[in-house]
């Protein structure tokens, strides 16, 4: 529904206004920073410079073939550069059936990115991951 039957146009007393419902954009970039945050706070002196970024769809070329849609991005930075883990928020939103799927989606994308970059089993960068038993 939208519109006045769900919140009125204009709230007289902006102090006590209810919160606005979080937009699907909101809503992914708020879990996507409670995990990297979380990740970031165990793992940071082994990662060295690392750039977490959230794009809506994956830049496929022409003649892309594989028959899947990447989930995420991972480029190796040098020097001063960053490395950059991209996870791209579109594909992972249809995947998801609710809010609990798209946490735990979001999550196990970042883990393995990260388990990728450091040279470790998922399991070991973070304790909620699924291992092949769940």
């Amino acid at each position: 529904m939208r519109g006045p039957a769900v919140l009125p146009l204009t709230w007289p007393d902006t102090s006590h206004r209810p919160p606005r419902p979080l937009r699907r954009r909101e809503l992914f970039d708020r879990i996507m920073l409670d995990v990297v945050t979380e990740i970031d706070a165990r793992w940071s002196q082994h990662l060295g410079l690392l750039e977490y970024a959230v794009e809506d769809t994956p830049q496929l070329p022409d003649d892309w073939d594989s028959g899947h849609v990447p989930l995420s991005s991972l480029v190796r930075g040098s020097g001063t550069k960053p490395t950059r883990l991209v996870v791209f928020r579109r594909p992972l939103e249809h995947r998801a059936g609710d809010r609990a799927d798209l946490e735990a989606i979001i999550l196990t994308v970042v883990v393995e990115q990260v388990a990728e970059l450091l040279g470790i089993e998922p399991a070991e960068v973070d304790p909620r991951y699924p291992g092949d038993d769940d």
